[in-house]
């Protein structure tokens, strides 16, 4: 088994993350890429926490505290029993000593502590592999550890190959959430959709499992990173494994099906989201970080990086991290509001053997770059609004950035639309496209400059924030407009049989369910509301008198407009939805006027924005401004702490349609998707 060299670094570490060790203890405390095997010691080699295609690269490293008094020497990694590295202090060249931040779990700190890694291995041939770290401390004494990883073993070739991967990615969207929006888009009748919605169509159907590393609740960022490296994350991390440093950019890579397949196959890369671009979802596509909030440099690190993504399109809102902010050297606090949120403090620069190894670009603290003109520069057409959108063509690179963090809602921005409601005006950004618009043009600019094909990810995210906060008519229309992104996705392998296309979300949020229906009309819904006054805080009178379970449910009916959205969420009759795995509330069953403020998003220079609810308890959650003894509706106790509802550990659907599409099925884990993929892009047979 063959091996090549990469660039290695001894970094310094003052604790261990994980089980700090007793002073007189020389040990291995972490292998990485993390094993079953290493973490039992030994005594278990199932299941296979890290695999591979051949040829994905990935980095190694181990943590190593030496006795009290002493010093590492050395460190040596040895693959199936073949030296692969041997690692020293104040070694020459690509070896050099990385004096490193640590992150303590130990008080006080381990003394000489350090992390050995190896950048940018190539993955070798199909099958289980031996991972060994030996490390020598300065007086001679050494310890061993083993791991193992998996290099998969795919299908044999067929003649058809996926040229394109389109992953459209419902954040947070459980079976419910689709359930509720074809009810709401399509109805029923006498037991039967009307009509399903487009992902409905897709034939091939799994059920994914989505743990991350560390828990059995996901976040975003592994939710999504999991199928897009074939291996596990740690909560709040994207592109990376956990190490034992601080810093936040230097953590063992793991290469992404954007850089594999523009490495070998020349494909391009496209991220849309409603979000803004640096969070978790779209970030975990392209960004290597243990920190998924350090927008700074997540944003840098697009652009700096994209000759190994081949990134030519990028679009969503987080145009607060792209403008200059020069006077924010460490902190933008007090300094003259532009709407820039760039700091030092979520930038970075990157350690010498990541640069030498992976190829990257070292970054730079640089808070006054104007990222922007950045891009323009390098060669991307940027469009700041749904106007310059729609006239924009198809340029070769296209960044789009359409509010100063994430987006509006989509019933908020088609209410903008229509002129009935002034949340995107409040906001400061009226002129926002939609997800269907932005996921045309992303497909018609890749179509026109990817030769040898494309990987694309629509992301619908303010499902996710949307039933964080148990605001059931947003996420409702947020799902809707998602479905209508999928149509075009759909749309598109129709006429291009060789792209593939999944629909699929990175975990469920909030527990969100089906109860029934309203058995009041709208107008004696209001009336119930306000003859509850204050007496009815905290009863169930209002409940017991307006939801209608089993037989008195029927069949809730919209009306859809031209544009179609339904023409109001407050219909005689409503769907209701309760929640699983909620927060405190206030629940009148009627659409809240205003959205829950987004701390994230500057309106207007002013955060809060005046007269929107702070969060769904402070306010009386639905009445913007009202004190709590006068909130509408009655109070709801949350299963968790705080106001907001939580992510869920349940298994979540996922579609397929298209090349490839008979690979995905079953019951399987989200870093199986990976797998899939890539056989698509090699050939099915």
């Amino acid at each position: 088994m063959k091996f090549r060299k990469s660039s290695m670094t001894l970094a310094v570490s003052a604790a261990l993350l994980l089980g700090a060790q007793a002073a007189d203890a020389l040990s291995i405390t972490r292998l990485t890429p993390p094993s079953q095997w290493f973490a039992t010691h030994g005594a278990s080699h199932g299941p296979m926490i890290s695999r591979f295609v051949h040829g994905q690269r990935f980095d190694i490293q181990a943590t190593v505290v030496p006795d009290a008094g002493q010093t590492i020497a050395e460190v040596r990694f040895l693959i199936d029993g073949k030296a692969v590295a041997r690692i020293v202090p104040a070694s020459a060249g690509r070896k050099s000593m990385v004096a490193a931040d640590v992150l303590t779990t130990a008080t006080p700190p381990v003394p000489n502590a350090v992390a050995a890694s190896l950048r940018a291995q190539p993955s070798g041939p199909e099958g289980v592999h031996t991972l060994t770290a030996v490390a020598t401390q300065s007086d001679g004494k050494t310890t061993t550890a083993d791991g193992e990883f998996e290099v998969v073993k795919l299908k044999a070739m067929g003649p058809n190959k996926a040229k394109n991967i389109i992953i459209m990615l419902g954040d947070g969207m459980g079976a419910s959430h689709r359930t509720a929006a074809r009810i709401v888009l399509n109805g029923y009748a006498q037991g039967k959709a009307n009509q399903k919605l487009n992902m409905d169509t897709f034939p091939n159907t799994a059920m994914i499992m989505t743990a991350s590393l560390n828990s059995i609740i996901t976040d975003s960022a592994p939710g999504m990173q999991n199928y897009v490296t074939g291996n596990k994350a740690q909560n709040n991390q994207e592109g990376v494994w956990p190490d034992d440093t601080k810093a936040a950019f230097d953590n063992p890579r793991v290469e992404y099906l954007s850089e594999y397949l523009a490495r070998t196959q020349n494909k391009k890369l496209g991220i849309v989201t409603t979000a803004d671009v640096f969070d978790a979802t779209p970030a975990a596509n392209a960004v290597h970080t243990a920190n998924r909030g350090a927008g700074t440099g997540i944003v840098d690190q697009y652009l700096d990086d994209a000759g190994k993504t081949n990134l030519t399109v990028l679009m969503g809102g987080g145009r607060k991290w792209f403008l200059p902010n020069p006077s924010a050297m460490t902190s933008n606090a007090g300094a003259a509001f532009n709407g820039s949120a760039r700091t030092t403090g979520t930038d970075y620069v990157l350690p010498t053997d990541i640069v030498t190894g992976w190829g990257a670009a070292p970054g730079a603290l640089d808070p006054a770059r104007n990222l922007i003109g950045d891009f323009t520069a390098a060669g991307w057409t940027y469009v700041p609004d749904r106007t310059a959108l729609a006239a924009a063509g198809t340029p070769s690179k296209l960044l789009g950035l359409f509010s100063l963090s994430n987006m509006n809602i989509a019933l908020d921005k088609v209410a903008g639309q229509r002129g009935t409601s002034t949340v995107v005006n409040d906001y400061g950004f009226p002129d926002q496209p939609m997800l269907d618009e932005m996921a045309q043009k992303a497909l018609d600019v890749l179509d026109a400059n990817s030769p040898d094909g494309f990987v694309l990810m629509v992301e619908a995210a303010s499902i996710d924030k949307q039933a964080h906060q148990m605001d059931s008519s947003r996420w409702i229309l947020e799902a809707i407009e998602f479905d209508r992104a999928v149509g075009v996705a759909k749309q598109y392998a129709s006429t291009h049989p060789d792209t593939l296309v999944i629909v699929t979300a990175d975990h469920e949020c909030s527990g969100a369910v089906i109860i029934g229906a309203s058995t009041k009309t709208d107008t004696d819904l209001q009336t119930a509301i306000a003859a509850g006054g204050t007496t009815a805080l905290g009863t169930p009178a209002l409940r017991d008198g307006t939801v209608g379970t089993y037989d008195s449910a029927k069949f809730p009916k919209y009306t859809i407009a031209a544009d179609g959205y339904p023409t109001t969420t407050d219909v005689d009759y409503r769907l209701l939805v309760g929640y699983g795995a909620n927060g405190d509330r206030y629940e009148d069953y009627r659409t809240r006027p205003q959205p829950t403020n987004d701390s994230q998003q500057p309106g207007n220079g002013v955060l809060p924005l005046s007269g929107y609810p702070r969060n769904n308890v402070a306010d009386g959650g639905l009445g913007g401004t009202r004190p709590i003894q006068q909130a509408d509706g009655f109070f709801v106790t949350g299963q968790v702490p705080g106001d907001q509802a939580v992510h869920t550990g349940g298994d979540i659907p996922l579609s397929a349609y298209g090349r490839g599409a008979s690979l995905l099925g079953g019951t399987i884990d989200n870093t199986d998707v990976f797998f899939s993929l890539m056989q698509a892009t090699l050939g099915v047979k």
